[in-house]
């Protein structure tokens, strides 16, 4: 009897052990991520139990982290503190890309359409700026989103006068006398164009498809582990499902996603009406496999270098290579921005 039970406690131990080597050797990743109409989805996957359910269904670890600082959270996944991270298609090309890393914007979540806009004091239009100090944050998207309206324009840069302010100071700032012009992001936007005698003149939807939202990810981590990248493009689209439409469950995902990023379900909806959300895998696929991806890769690069984003010593705008499905732009000895397709195919033919 007492041999017998010597027995069984001794393959309990070994089976404990088992387990717990096992979930020792269980691969693990950490992706940041920050406040953004666009981002909210992975906050609510993590939360609701749909990227663990992913994650265990490939027998790895995922943990999504919010970092409130957005380029503190580009830089800690440049610097290697997280395997992935959530940021636009500029700031992955002149942060990641041109420090040296090696990176794969695995999910192309949406782009920018009306979400990002320039607020003028009195009617008028991109003309009226001519000679203007504008208030922005320099070096962002905002800054791009300014040199495309002003091209469309038949303007430039040395048209207008550039102040750099802080994204915190800018509704403040929208609300003095000095001030005549901003440009900003929502919710910022929103709230400054509730001021008096404010007019949008331009928006991100006059050049849509050209400010990206995506989810990036380290090259080399995905060639090792093709497992996390299929995890997270499954959490993607069962979230985005979740949350489409006017189901009671969708309200809920999407007031959950409200609540978390410091709204209601009715501000966030407005949010999400400037953000093209790319709804499915097939529609993502689309876009991602078109030349215009390519092109737009290319303005941004070219905005960039005139910037001086791209590095100390740059000699061009195509010194860092991208890589899209319908074609690379830059140098191809230096690809280190990759857009892949591989596993939104595999989402769209539901073979995840």
């Amino acid at each position: 009897m007492i041999k017998a039970c010597l027995r069984l406690l001794l393959l309990c131990t070994v089976a404990l052990f088992s387990v717990n080597t096992l979930a020792a050797d269980k691969p693990s990743f950490k992706i940041c991520w920050s406040i953004y109409a666009g981002w909210m989805p992975w906050d609510y996957a993590q939360q609701s139990g749909i990227v663990k359910k992913w994650a265990d269904k490939y027998g790895i670890d995922i943990q999504l982290v919010q970092v409130n600082d957005y380029i503190e959270s580009v830089n800690q996944y440049t610097a290697g503190g997280f395997d992935g991270c959530t940021m636009t298609n500029m700031d992955a090309m002149t942060i990641p890309a041109t420090g040296g890393v090696d990176s794969t914007a695995l999910i192309v979540g949406d782009y920018s359409n009306g979400n990002d806009g320039i607020l003028l004091k009195g009617k008028g239009n991109i003309a009226s700026l001519k000679g203007k100090p504008i208030n922005l944050v320099e070096l962002s998207v905002s800054h791009y989103l300014l040199a495309r309206a002003l091209e469309k324009s038949g303007m430039s840069e040395k048209d207008v006068k550039v102040v750099n302010t802080a994204d915190a100071d800018l509704v403040a700032a929208f609300g003095t006398s000095d001030v005549h012009s901003i440009v900003t992001w929502n919710p910022l936007l929103a709230e400054a164009e509730k001021q008096p005698d404010s007019h949008l003149i331009f928006s991100s939807a006059q050049i849509p498809g050209e400010i990206l939202d995506l989810l990036v990810v380290n090259t080399a981590t995905l060639k090792k582990y093709p497992q996390l990248g299929k995890a997270l493009t499954g959490a993607w689209y069962e979230t985005l499902k979740t949350m489409s439409g006017a189901s009671d469950s969708a309200k809920a995902a999407r007031t959950q996603m409200a609540q978390a990023s410091g709204t209601d379900l009715a501000g966030f909806d407005q949010q999400l009406a400037a953000t093209h959300l790319f709804s499915d895998a097939k529609t993502t696929l689309d876009f991602v496999d078109s030349p215009q991806l390519k092109a737009t890769m290319q303005l941004v690069a070219e905005f960039s270098f005139k910037h001086g984003l791209l590095g100390e010593g740059a000699p061009s705008a195509d010194v860092v290579g991208v890589e899209t499905p319908a074609g690379n732009w830059g140098d191809t000895n230096n690809v280190k921005l990759r857009f892949t397709d591989e596993f939104t195919k595999l989402a769209a033919t539901g073979q995840l």
